[in-house]
């Protein structure tokens, strides 16, 4: 825990302008439901929730997200739509349905965000077509579309060009972008650096951690892995970012010590996007 919270810029540089949310993403609690995972984040004391929407059908069906919510007093801060390669046969085929499906899902609860990944090559028109038809379904629903940046595939050596036009959607005319730190880390791509050229188009980041020296995308709790995490909090806190912080690590393999994983990892977000300085100031304003 010490190597994890002294991790980054010192403490003074810190001067935050905004008290950003961190939510907990249900991925973070995969193999286990979408109900434990409100339940974990209600108990451990985050900001609200990412739902992947997935197989399972409560994390397709709003009425049940709602109970969740107010169940766990634990509001939902973004859907991800299903378009891991994993969850192509979703909704079926057609790529568009699974977006505007969460879409219309997102609307009908109040969700301000919806995360989805660029399109794959082989995708037809819908790769083609796929920054005007995000531009035009936020226009026509009213919610912001975040596009993750993802990862190149590799097969040994060679490098495979499988997302449209490539893995990283920060040259592309987004309104709305995700920066997944654990992605980033596996692309090779620099996070500092993408979350500058973004400014306010960054909408979401999803924070995670990763080595740098696999092809596997890790999901390292922060502090695990050679990504500046504490460094893009800082950063964000410090220019007021009006966007939220999603935790999005990988627990699995360690679901005795889960919950102390996603404590830590809250104490990490919280520690390096300044809140502690906020909660200093309210009990001296209050002595």
């Amino acid at each position: 825990m010490t190597r994890r919270l002294s991790a980054g810029d010192p403490r003074s540089d810190q001067a935050p302008q905004r008290r950003i949310p961190v939510g907990l993403s249900t991925s973070s609690v995969f193999p286990s439901g979408v109900e434990e995972a409100f339940r974990l984040a209600d108990r451990i004391g985050y900001d609200g929730i990412e739902v992947m929407v997935s197989y399972p059908k409560d994390s397709q069906d709003p009425e049940l997200l709602r109970t969740y919510s107010e169940r766990y007093d634990q509001p939902i801060l973004s859907l991800h739509a299903p378009t891991l390669f994993f969850l192509q046969g979703l909704w079926g085929r057609d790529a568009w349905v699974k977006v505007e499906r969460t879409v219309e899902i997102a609307k009908e609860l109040g969700v301000p965000t919806v995360v989805a990944h660029p399109p794959f090559r082989w995708q037809g028109s819908y790769a083609r077509d796929f920054v005007t038809g995000v531009a035009e379904l936020e226009d026509r629903h009213g919610i912001a579309i975040a596009v993750e940046n993802m990862y190149p595939w590799r097969l040994g050596v060679r490098e495979l060009l499988n997302y449209l036009p490539d893995h990283d959607p920060t040259d592309e005319d987004y309104s709305h972008v995700t920066v997944d730190l654990s992605h980033a880390a596996t692309a090779g791509d620099d996070a500092l650096e993408m979350i500058d050229r973004l400014g306010d188009r960054l909408t979401h980041l999803h924070l995670a951690d990763g080595s740098g020296r696999t092809t596997k995308d890790e999901h390292l709790p922060p502090g695990e892995g050679n990504q500046p995490c504490a460094e893009v909090l800082r950063r964000l806190a410090n220019r007021g970012w009006e966007g939220s912080v999603l935790l999005e690590v990988s627990t699995s393999n360690n679901t005795d010590k889960r919950e102390a994983i996603l404590r830590q990892c809250l104490l990490f977000a919280r520690h390096h996007l300044g809140h502690h300085l906020e909660d200093d100031e309210r009990g001296d304003s209050g002595a």
